[in-house]
């Protein structure tokens, strides 16, 4: 989505912009400057750490919001936002997940963490995209249809996750089947109703395949080969 021109479109009517960054943040760098939000939320489940909601906004907004506390806690901030004692092992685990993708920039701790993060990304999105290609080329073979960009010259606008429907299989017969080849996918609607039921396409949803910076070339051609056993079945 173009967030910068969504962000300055809000805000030229007086209204704050709230980014849902989740399913981004293991593929790409989250700039908020760069985003012109005014808030904006993820999990650190998502990029590799334990379940912690993750929350950014301007200071001056988040001084402002009424927040449910405890009577002692202080009413600035974190301390407003905080309902007691902090999460500090899902904090220290979120730590080690974001260190964890500086450290594939293999980089030296020398330079600053944000360098290292952004170097890391760069190289996730160039490889995820690859395989991304490779994908939508082996799909591009079966009825599969892909429900999403699949223009070559549109890849920066999309990350490598996938949604699949078929003329002939269901969405759950789809993901049956490909957990018994060792494959594992999601049927349904993926918290996406309002979509789903746009498309048309309740209650069966899409077949979702995603691809992370862990997947091999050799995995995603063993995917293709079962889409096409499936396909043909």
């Amino acid at each position: 989505h173009p967030i910068r021109q969504m962000a300055d479109a809000a805000h030229q009517v007086g209204a704050k912009f709230y980014v849902d960054a989740v399913h981004y943040a293991p593929h790409g760098l989250l700039d908020v400057e760069a985003l012109g939000c005014d808030f904006l939320v993820a999990s650190a489940y998502k990029f590799f750490g334990p379940h912690v909601g993750i929350l950014w906004g301007k200071r001056e907004h988040l001084e402002a919001l009424p927040s449910e506390k405890l009577r002692p806690c202080d009413s600035s901030l974190p301390w407003s936002m905080m309902s007691g004692t902090p999460n500090l092992e899902g904090i220290a685990g979120t730590k080690a997940a974001i260190e964890y993708i500086a450290g594939l920039s293999q980089l030296p701790e020398t330079v600053s963490l944000r360098e290292r993060i952004k170097a890391s990304f760069e190289a996730i999105e160039h490889y995820e995209k690859n395989l991304l290609n490779l994908l939508l080329a082996g799909i591009q073979e079966t009825r599969f249809k892909v429900l999403g960009i699949t223009d070559p010259n549109h890849m920066h606008e999309r990350v490598p996750t996938l949604s699949l429907v078929h003329p002939n299989h269901s969405t759950e017969t789809c993901a049956r089947y490909m957990a018994e080849q060792g494959i594992f996918t999601w049927s349904g609607n993926h918290y996406a109703v309002p979509f789903t039921e746009a498309m048309g396409i309740e209650p069966e949803g899409t077949l979702r395949i995603g691809i992370l910076h862990y997947n091999t070339e050799k995995e995603i051609k063993r995917l293709i080969s079962a889409l096409k056993e499936l396909d043909a079945a």
